[in-house]
């Protein structure tokens, strides 16, 4: 009986870190479409977070930044943000569209989102934006976000939920696991997509991080695009799970998995084009 090596957080880490620094561009290249899957969602998430004029916002695993560019645009000029990831090649990247973008109001620090190097009581406000289920640790994330705003100051993150809601990525990660002769995960296993989907888990994870007034919005954010293949384009881009799982495979065998993933995905056509659906949890909770 074979018997699973121990989980590793900083190999796990260190593999995140080379996995985003790889597909950065292609994330940053997709930025467009990121944007339009997500504008609701993150308006609700700012929102959620109270991000006004002149505050000062941390925004931790900001990836690119396309929703840092939307806290500089709501702080304006007396306001900043600071975007932090673990990823210094996506940050440059970030950095590099607020500069195009004319915003002066934002820096940039690669950083542990677990152990951010921010001083205490800091920032305003702090969100992250489908970053902490990525995280070994989330709950060591979410302290270190409370740990960073002043008195009366409001944290919002947004993660997938269930599997059952969000069935694009249950397909992708169990069509992969099957052709890469893998048993199947528990969908909630630390750094997973979907780790963070159980009921109340992360609400717990914020009132043990010291939050008060901690509340859960459940919303759909159906990801639009011409077709499937749009998608799986979107998916090898990112710095995703699936890309680690097939990567053990020879070139015929990864394909015949990417030919079934895309398969599957059909279900979700329409005549307006490929719908794929996804339920997010915006959680916020205040830093009394």
């Amino acid at each position: 009986m074979n018997v699973a090596a121990p989980f590793d957080a900083e190999k796990f880490k260190a593999a995140t870190r080379a996995q985003w620094d790889k597909h950065a561009k292609g994330w940053n290249d997709h930025g467009a479409e990121i944007g339009a899957w997500l504008r609701d969602a993150t308006a609700a998430m700012l929102a959620m977070a109270e991000v006004a004029p002149g505050a000062r916002v941390l925004d931790v695993a900001a990836g690119a930044g396309e929703q840092t560019l939307e806290i500089a645009k709501r702080v304006g000029p007396t306001g900043s943000v600071l975007a932090t990831d673990i990823s210094p090649a996506i940050l440059e990247l970030a950095k590099a569209n607020a500069e195009r973008a004319g915003y002066r109001n934002v820096e940039v620090k690669a950083a542990d989102g677990e152990n951010l190097p921010v001083p205490d009581a800091a920032f305003d406000a702090a969100v992250s934006r489908l970053g902490l289920m990525f995280f070994p640790d989330p709950g060591k994330g979410v302290r270190g976000m409370h740990r960073a705003l002043q008195p009366g100051g409001r944290a919002c993150t947004m993660v997938f939920s269930s599997p059952d809601k969000n069935p694009c990525a249950a397909i992708l990660i169990s069509t992969a696991l099957k052709h890469a002769g893998l048993p199947p995960r528990d969908p909630y296993q630390p750094g997973g997509l979907l780790s963070l989907g159980k009921p109340g888990l992360i609400d717990e994870l914020f009132r043990q991080a010291g939050f008060e007034r901690v509340a859960t919005t459940k919303m759909d954010a159906p990801f639009r695009l011409p077709s499937a293949k749009h998608y799986l384009d979107f998916v090898r881009s990112s710095a995703s799970p699936i890309l680690q799982i097939l990567g053990t495979l020879d070139e015929t065998a990864r394909a015949a998995a990417w030919a079934e993933i895309e398969a599957k995905l059909g279900a979700f056509n329409t005549p307006r084009g490929w719908e794929g659906p996804n339920e997010l949890l915006l959680t916020a909770g205040q830093r009394e």
